[in-house]
């Protein structure tokens, strides 16, 4: 049984409340994390805790246990001159913004006017109720596919960081 601290390696398939697919490992590698590392989602490392190798399960994981409530607060407007110098948006956009503090966050152009450019500094999935089909396939005390988070981001899948 999987207990705090140890590496779950797992496929999943994520969905939203309509039932569209957000996220999955099926037919790739499995998605691993240490368990209690903060890792991942509190909802989805709660999830896991107790469960076998091989064992099944769906869970639905509230957005105060995933990427938190929607907060409106996190819409900024910039003047569209000030972005247009460095690149070319277009709504949808995923782009990186740096904070008063010096730190890069992700942010996600909303809306282009014709003198500003709304973007939005929420996670995409704030807000919402995710569901997951999870299945266990490996357990191990030393991670074993690439999912020890503490070199940072890029060695790990998509619910890492």
């Amino acid at each position: 049984m999987i207990h705090e601290g140890q590496f779950a390696a797992i496929h999943y398939t994520g969905t939203l409340d309509d039932g569209q697919t957000f996220d999955s490992s099926f037919g790739g590698q499995p998605f691993e994390f240490q368990v209690g590392s903060g890792a991942v989602i509190s909802g989805l490392d709660k999830a896991v805790v107790g469960m076998k190798v091989d064992e099944e399960k769906d869970v639905s994981i509230e957005p105060h246990e995933a990427y938190g409530e929607y907060d409106d607060s996190l819409i900024h407007t910039v003047p569209k001159d000030e972005m247009k110098a460095n690149f070319e948006p277009t709504e949808g956009m995923a782009i990186s913004v740096m904070l008063e503090s010096g730190a890069r966050v992700p942010a996600f152009i909303k809306e282009i006017t014709d003198s500003d450019i709304i973007i939005d500094l929420n996670h995409p999935l704030a807000g919402k109720t995710l569901h997951f089909h999870i299945k266990i396939v490996d357990i191990n005390d030393e991670s074993k596919y690439g999912g020890d988070c503490s070199s940072g981001c890029e060695s790990c899948g998509p619910g890492c960081c």
